[in-house]
């Protein structure tokens, strides 16, 4: 009842189409035993009656009339079945668009912790297969539930109608029909929540094998992916086959059933015509109905089938649908200020599904500043940026920016005063002027050509084919890794945000190339606090302050010449790097 709940709730805007469409549905189903009443009439009084001869002659306008009739109500009935059809597929495609829009809304305001735990094959898989099958449902198989079911009863009130003895005898195996129904339908539904797994598991290494390409030809793994691709094809398609041909089991059962009322009114009907209990028309009425009675029984199989499809995918959909982010947008329409940049970290703690990435970690950045922070790997870096623009919560803690927590403030307002150029640098399949331009779609051609020449990235650009109107590929596809770090830091800056993080965005660079980037950070004609994850010394040596963290914890902080001389982790770092001239660049630091 929850998933039909739902299903109503989404058909709002065309619920009055849907209702009529179920309506005419019941409507054009009913008129099903005219034309069998008709044929009735027409046999007992012209045909088989016993002044049949007499009638042709003496009620011919009755004949033709009766004709006519089967004609007219044939015609009505084929465009009463065009119409509602029609309705049917404008209040579903109408609904799944309503739905769609909705779901895309929800996925993009998911907190990171969503697309930690979704692989993004199920996602699209959701957005697509299953939406699609929810629609097929809406359209086709809730019409041919009702439809067969009307037409059933139609048939079924109009044979007692005409002898209650020989439709008693028609329904006497409805029963053993339902109950092999009901053992089908209890079978086959885990068959299509573990179909529908391995769909998303198909779709998912599809989606990686694409994604990185790049990455399976420089280690010539095709026939690796090739053979895992291949292994999860043959499991979907091992589990598509198995829940298509369970119904081949049940089957006989249903078709020999639906047989079988042939077979009884052949018998019963004969006998009763025999003994004069119903007539030759009576009689022809029963054998044209017949089907109205065998085939909702031989379809119900076939039904159940599609409606175990339909509860798989829904209940996929609605996960999506009721999924509540931790950390929501509202998107309060408030007038945004500019923060001056104070940046607070009180004791915080964060911990990812128990394990603690960050501990008990405590420093401040004054507006203005330029905050180096260096560390090894899984030391916490990117973590610790990442509870700025709240991508994620502390667990313990806190983190304030011009002294207020950032759960307080509202998220357009913190996320628009951030520019983070991250790790994972991700390009869109756009212009390059597009792309620099993305925080700012208004931002005017000359300053995208000026944020690209502070982030060393004009030189190249203008050599590209289109210049600034080359369209780059997907993720950024025939640039090299330094050029799409480049153009990053370009969008970054040039959103002209009171917080500037970088996320080791030089590390594909030159020295040359570096020293260009970092004489433009110290010279931006905004003022705003930097926050600089990196590697190299060269990065962090002008830094106002560096930040030394080792396994989630602060363990050094100072300038270069004071975490040089403490001669700590720092230290290590700079003599390893400097290996050869490092006494006498060490020297220069301490002046």
């Amino acid at each position: 009842m929850f998933e039909l709940k739902w299903l109503w709730q989404n058909l709002e805007g065309n619920r009055a189409r849907y209702i009529l469409a179920l309506c005419l549905s019941v409507v054009g189903s009913s008129l099903t035993i005219v034309n069998p009443y008709l044929s009735q009439r027409i046999v007992d009084t012209f045909i088989a009656g016993d002044n049949a001869v007499q009638n042709l002659t003496d009620k011919r306008g009755l004949l033709i009339a009766l004709c006519l009739g089967m004609i007219g109500f044939s015609l009505l009935r084929t465009g009463l079945a065009y119409f509602t059809t029609m309705q049917y597929e404008r209040s579903s495609q109408n609904m799944l668009y309503r739905i769609r829009i909705y779901l895309y809304n929800k996925i993009q305001g998911q907190d990171r912790e969503y697309y930690d735990h979704n692989r993004t094959g199920d996602l699209m898989t959701k957005m697509t297969g299953d939406l699609d099958m929810v629609r097929h449902s809406m359209a086709w198989i809730f019409k041919t539930i009702i439809e067969s079911f009307t037409i059933f009863a139609a048939a079924v009130i109009y044979f007692f109608s005409i002898d209650t003895g020989l439709t008693l005898w028609m329904l006497t195996l409805s029963p053993l029909i339902f109950v092999v129904a009901y053992i089908f339908a209890k079978h086959v539904r885990p068959m299509y929540v573990d179909l529908r797994e391995r769909l998303s598991q198909l779709n998912t290494t599809t989606q990686e094998n694409i994604s990185g390409n790049r990455v399976v030809k420089a280690f010539a793994r095709e026939a690796y992916e090739i053979e895992k691709f291949t292994e999860k094809n043959v499991n979907y398609s091992t589990a598509n086959k198995k829940a298509a041909l369970v119904w081949l089991d049940y089957f006989p059962y249903l078709e020999t059933f639906a047989q079988a009322f042939n077979v009884i009114l052949m018998l019963a009907g004969g006998l009763y015509l025999m003994e004069g209990r119903i007539t030759f028309g009576e009689f022809a009425a029963f054998s044209s109905l017949v089907w109205a009675v065998s085939n909702p029984m031989r379809n119900i199989g076939i039904i159940i089938n599609d409606i175990q499809r339909f509860f798989a995918s829904l209940t996929k959909i609605v996960e999506i649908y009721y999924a509540r982010p931790a950390i929501v947008n509202e998107h309060q329409a408030t007038t945004k200020r500019r923060y001056e940049g104070r940046l607070t970290f009180e004791h915080v703690t964060f911990k990812y599904d128990s394990a603690t990435v960050l501990d008990d970690v405590s420093f401040t950045v004054e507006p203005g500043e330029t905050i180096a922070i260096m560390g090894s790997t899984g030391a916490g870096k990117t973590t610790l940026i990442n509870l700025i623009p709240r991508f994620y919560d502390v667990s313990g803690g806190r983190v304030l920016v011009d002294g207020i927590d950032v759960r307080e403030l509202e998220l357009d307002e913190l996320r628009g005063n951030i520019g983070m150029a991250t790790q994972d640098v991700l390009l869109f399949s756009d212009t390059i002027d597009g792309n620099i331009a993305y925080g700012d779609p208004e931002l005017p051609e000359e300053e995208v050509v000026a944020y690209a020449g502070l982030a060393a990235a004009h030189d190249f650009i203008v050599k590209m084919p289109e210049g600034y109107d080359t369209v780059v590929g997907e993720r950024g596809v025939g640039l090299s890794g330094g050029q799409k770090q480049r153009i990053a830091l370009a969008r970054a800056l040039a959103v002209h945000r009171s917080i500037l993080i970088l996320d080791d965005t030089t590390s594909a660079v030159d020295l040359e190339t570096e020293e260009h980037i970092q004489n433009s950070l110290r010279g931006l004609d905004y003022p705003c606090t930097k926050l600089i994850i990196a590697q190299r010394v060269s990065t962090t040596a002008e830094a106002d302050r560096i930040l030394i963290l080792d396994n989630g914890r602060l363990i050094e902080e100072g300038t270069h010449a004071e975490l040089l001389a403490k001669r700590g982790y720092y230290y290590d770092v700079f003599m390893l790097q400097n290996e050869g001239i490092g006494r006498q660049v060490m020297a220069h630091g301490q002046k």
